[in-house]
């Protein structure tokens, strides 16, 4: 189903957000403020985009406005400020020191506006010793022990795309802090501040719960060894006879119950309890699904509890029943992508525009925030 223009904007509808151009966590943070009703404006480089995506085709950058503002030219610091001033929350993902060599860094930005929360992404943080250092997704989980807990035994860690790091240590962290952030300064006697989001310390804290097994010794500090990576027999992936894959998830007893009598373990399956076994078992469980094809094994487990779906595509998804009938993923323009999430009853969200096209948005910006000096920079939007 198409979204429009025209729904209500959602619960942050009213909030203003200058985004600077930045790449992964930062732009999706800002797409997350975007995407719940705030009026997110990209602060775009004039001459190009700052990745190799096409601006048209850059999801991150749905439901926001862009302007062109050069920096490093004259006055360009100052029609940044002239934003902020207006502005309820900042977002920039440079390395630590660039904004203020810009002239755009906390100082200047909480000088013209106390009440402003500054958020600043990045993979090391803002200090210490790796903080100037270049980095990217698989580097920031490396260090904090995350990236070592996914893959199979006896086997190189397994990468997971950049979505513990940047979006789910990184972005989603962000997002939490500048909500929080910005309650704080709406509240009497409140201030603006600075919400420091490094991926290490949001990829760190992902595995809280880990560390607490870790520290009781319900948890081997070795991938593929435990109950929730694979480890265990009954809570992984396995093949099909057509080259498919069903992902096991029956870690509780009844569920395992419900499980090994459908795919037919047999009394004599070795115990489940028994870790010095679970070789066996697997093995077993993987001779059973490979003996048909996904979706016969689909349709077997269908309307069971026994905790077994297929593994879909990112081509596949949209088309399965339960997302599309909770509309998980819209089209929009023509293309589909997954819908803002969560959802809420009486402020629902959508998307409402397209990817934000460089400076498009400039003469807009100008008459809604009442900022006519950013028009001397420029609307020619790129693509």
């Amino acid at each position: 189903m198409a979204t429009t223009g025209h729904r209500p904007r959602g619960p942050l509808a009213g909030v203003r957000v200058v985004e600077l151009a930045g790449i992964g966590p930062g732009p999706f943070a800002a797409m997350l403020l975007a995407d719940l009703g705030a009026d997110v404006v990209r602060v775009d480089r004039p001459g190009g985009t700052v990745i190799g995506v096409e601006p048209a085709s850059d999801l991150t950058n749905r439901n926001k406005r862009s302007v062109l503002v050069d920096l490093k030219a004259e006055g360009g610091a100052g029609q940044v400020l002239d934003l902020v001033g207006r502005a309820d929350v900042l977002i920039e993902g440079y390395r630590p020191g660039v904004a203020e060599r810009l002239g755009v860094g906390p100082g200047p930005c909480l000088e013209r506006n106390p009440k402003l929360v500054y958020g600043r992404m990045t993979g090391w943080g803002q200090d210490g010793p790796l903080a100037g250092r270049a980095g990217h997704d698989i580097g920031y989980i490396a260090l904090t022990g995350t990236l070592s807990m996914i893959g199979r035994s006896g086997e190189p860690p397994t990468v997971p795309a950049n979505l513990v790091g940047d979006y789910a240590g990184g972005s989603l962290y962000l997002v939490v802090g500048v909500l929080a952030a910005l309650q704080h300064a709406r509240t009497p006697g409140g201030q603006g501040q600075v919400v420091d989001a490094a991926i290490v310390d949001g990829a760190a804290h992902l595995a809280t719960m880990i560390h607490g097994m870790l520290a009781e010794g319900s948890w081997q500090d070795r991938r593929g060894s435990n109950l929730l990576d694979g480890g265990c027999p009954f809570y992984g992936a396995y093949e099909t006879s057509d080259g498919g894959h069903m992902a096991v998830g029956a870690l509780e007893p009844r569920f395992y119950e419900e499980f090994a009598g459908i795919i037919g373990l047999g009394d004599d399956a070795p115990d489940r309890d028994d870790p010095g076994r679970w070789e066996e078992l697997r093995a077993l469980v993987a001779r059973r699904f490979a003996t048909r094809t996904r979706a016969e094994w689909t349709e077997v487990f269908e309307g069971t509890d026994a905790c077994v779906a297929p593994v879909l595509s990112l081509r596949e998804a949209p088309e399965h029943p339960h997302l599309a009938a909770r509309s998980t993923y819209v089209e929009h323009g023509g293309v589909t992508q997954p819908a803002p999430a969560p959802r809420f009853s009486a402020t629902p969200v959508s998307v409402r525009t397209g990817p934000a096209l460089p400076g498009a948005d400039t003469e807009a910006v100008a008459a809604d925030w009442d900022l006519p000096g950013l028009l001397s920079t420029g609307k020619g939007a790129a693509g």
